[in-house]
């Protein structure tokens, strides 16, 4: 077999494609994520549009040819991802495998469903399309740093959050044995308890507050403590992304058998599905 014949071969032209549709080090690459990202903004834009129902009604034809377009551009490219993996089941049911499906399925379902009857399911079938903004993240590199970070510290986080769950309910108990005699505003300890996560989060919608001398230092030492209490996840994930950003190339890297990002930087072996990289 020559060379020019055995770079034409079926393996050979499955990672050439691979390489194009997975990776951005090509030229060719380059152009294809560039256009994908415009395809994802357009989509995006018309089901914007759709929701306007003056537009809607004025442009409904124009629109509803745009998304047929649309949505079999991104048909042809979730069949293409799927033959480029070596273990295409592995990408269907990954992250962005999944996203990829969301995207392309209410256009289609929405063919099953005669309008008149099933109108209000096909809308909200189709609103799943927003799913393609998900579809971004594959293109924004920095976007792993962000989930990697994440989740790292998300034990962390969750022990956090038990803590300020666990504060609210004695700081609702608390404002509600002071307030409750007074105020009827806060008729029970669910209530305070509402009362005590909008304070502690500094939301502060006001529907509730406090009446008594008692009641306001309550909540003024609750308010102060949000703060506080705002500041710690934030310096828990500040933290993980600087680890992060440190290995943030090899960690972009896709693994040619099932597509997953999120490779340790000396990774010979996917630790998704054991393929060599």
């Amino acid at each position: 077999m020559t060379a020019e014949e055995k770079g034409n071969t079926p393996a050979n032209w499955r990672e050439r494609l691979f390489t194009i549709i997975f990776e951005a080090e090509t030229r060719a690459g380059k152009n294809f994520d560039i256009f994908l990202l415009i395809l994802i903004f357009t989509s995006i834009i018309l089901v914007m549009i759709e929701s306007v129902p003056t537009m809607m009604k004025q442009y409904s034809r124009h629109l509803y040819i745009a998304e047929w377009v649309i949505t079999i551009l991104f048909t042809i490219e979730f069949i293409l991802r799927l033959i480029v993996v070596k273990k295409p089941w592995k990408y269907m049911t990954s992250f962005y495998g999944v996203v990829d499906l969301l995207s392309i399925l209410p256009t289609y379902i929405s063919i099953f469903f005669p309008q008149s009857q099933f109108l209000i399911v096909i809308r909200s079938l189709r609103l799943m399309r927003v799913f393609r903004i998900f579809k971004l993240t594959r293109f924004v590199r920095e976007s792993m740093t962000i989930v990697l970070a994440l989740k790292a510290s998300a034990r962390r986080i969750l022990v956090f959050l038990s803590f300020v769950v666990l504060l609210s309910i004695i700081l609702g108990a608390l404002i509600y044995v002071v307030e409750s005699p007074q105020n009827e505003s806060f008729n029970s300890i669910p209530q305070s308890v509402y009362w005590s996560i909008v304070t502690i989060t500094t939301v502060g919608y006001g529907d509730i507050s406090p009446v008594t001398p008692a009641g306001k230092l309550i909540a003024s030492l609750i308010m102060l403590l949000g703060y506080a209490i705002i500041a710690v996840p934030t310096g828990i994930v500040t933290v993980e992304l600087s680890k992060s950003a440190r290995t943030e190339k090899a960690e972009a890297q896709a693994c040619p058998s099932c597509g997953h990002f999120g490779h340790d930087p000396d990774a010979k072996y996917c630790k998704y599905c054991g393929h060599e990289l």
